[in-house]
């Protein structure tokens, strides 16, 4: 059986000094449309308390003269992409009063090169000779006909031509250059049932996941996803200035999310790969459910906003259909507290974050682990009962990600 999913690939542009200038226009323009929409939301704001909804600023954007220099779906999406930062700032201003709203795209007299996507009727792809042709708006055209033709290459392991459809094709000003990324329909085949076995992971944002398998447990920290982080925000407060961000805190922004795709990416596929490996054919992921809706004080909020609980869940789930792991979503309510040995759900038995001393039994071990094991048992048919030792709940492996090659590896295994 076969299954649809997405993909994004990024490819390089060959003849880059012939289309940069172009590709620098499209990019200033997607800057001023946004720039001149967040003015118009600005006024309209202080005019009536409110911010416009998208189509309201489509329609009224489509008036202006900025809105003709770049294909109609690139212009439309620059708009999708302000409505999507408002929204974002609105669902965040629930939890931190002090939350900035969606700011300009402007450092001092320049405006940034901002990403210009293109839709179905703003491209002309052809695979066969890697090649790509990008519309430009009637603004910027010099005769009827005129276009940008980016000469590409990919991976030698990606083939264009094989995908079974181009969605979109963006291009992004990387820091130092223009690249291509396609976003593609691909079809994969699956594998029938990795296993009868079971396992269990609980997510967490000091360790992002907590894998128990039926004799053994790990642990995944989120060290080095804290790290880039602290580096790139970092970067972000030494750039920018009075006049909004610059390309310097852009670029922070781009390799921050790069680098955070990647782990999720890399710790989704090892997770996937070790059921695979163990032949566990389901996985019990744990849900928080309405946790975005808690309030857990001002630094709590920041850690619980950019928690990626729901990402990890659709990666997993993805990738689980391709290996012959069913992925389930479960309610995490109480499987903290709750002993995985005697099922005692005494509060007081999490004695602080990393460690849990059930008062019933004496099982003393880390809480991740405990957590962790009680989704496991909410599949398996006798949930409470089976042997755990103290010393396999309380020493489970860790696998740390090593940003040198780019993967998980056991703490042992891993050279600082």
């Amino acid at each position: 059986m076969a299954i649809q999913v997405t993909r994004t690939y990024v490819g390089s542009i060959q003849n880059h000094q012939q289309v940069c200038d172009g590709l620098d226009s499209l990019g200033d323009s997607a800057s001023k449309i946004w720039n001149v929409a967040r003015w118009t939301a600005d006024r309209v704001w202080d005019e009536v308390g409110k911010i416009p909804n998208e189509g309201s600023l489509k329609s009224y954007m489509k008036n202006q003269a900025c809105w003709k220099d770049l294909n109609a779906q690139s212009s439309q999406k620059v708009i999708e992409e302000l409505s999507d930062a408002f929204q974002s700032w609105f669902d965040l201003r629930h939890k931190d009063s002090k939350s900035n709203p969606p700011g300009y795209r402007k450092h001092g007299d320049k405006r940034p090169r901002s990403t210009v996507t293109f839709k179905a009727d703003g491209f002309k792809h052809d695979p066969e000779n890697n090649r790509v042709r990008l519309s430009k708006g009637s603004n910027l055209k010099e005769h009827f006909s005129d276009f940008i033709l980016c000469e590409y290459q990919t991976r030698p392991d990606v083939d264009l031509s094989e995908v079974e459809s181009v969605q979109n094709v963006r291009a992004v000003w990387n820091g130092d250059e223009w690249e291509l990324h396609f976003v593609c329909k691909v079809s994969l085949e699956t594998n029938d049932s990795a296993g009868d076995k079971v396992a269990g992971i609980d997510l967490g944002i000091k360790n992002i996941a907590t894998v128990a398998f039926s004799d053994e447990y790990v642990l995944y920290p989120g060290n080095s996803l804290k790290q880039d982080k602290h580096y790139f925000t970092r970067a972000e407060y030494d750039t920018e200035g009075e006049n909004g961000p610059s390309e310097r805190l852009m670029w922070a922004r781009r390799k921050l999310a790069e680098r955070e795709t990647h782990f999720y990416h890399t710790l989704t596929d090892t997770i996937i790969t070790e059921c695979a490996e163990r032949g566990v054919g389901t996985l019990a992921v744990s849900w928080p459910e309405d946790v975005r809706d808690s309030d857990w004080g001002k630094t709590g909020n920041k850690k619980l906003h950019t928690w990626a609980f729901d990402r990890i869940y659709q990666y997993l789930e993805y990738k689980g259909k391709i290996r012959g792991v069913e992925v389930l979503k479960e309610n995490e309510w109480d499987t903290s507290k709750t002993c995985s040995r005697c099922g005692d759900d005494t509060k007081g038995n999490r004695k602080h974050r990393g460690l849990y001393v059930c008062s019933s039994c004496g099982l003393v071990g880390n809480a991740d682990c405990n957590g962790a094991e009680n989704m496991r048992q909410k599949i398996t048919p006798s949930p409470h009962g089976e042997d755990r030792s103290n010393g396999c709940v309380a020493q489970p492996s860790v696998h740390l990600f090593d940003s040198e090659s780019g993967c998980f590896a056991p703490r042992e295994q891993v050279v600082s």
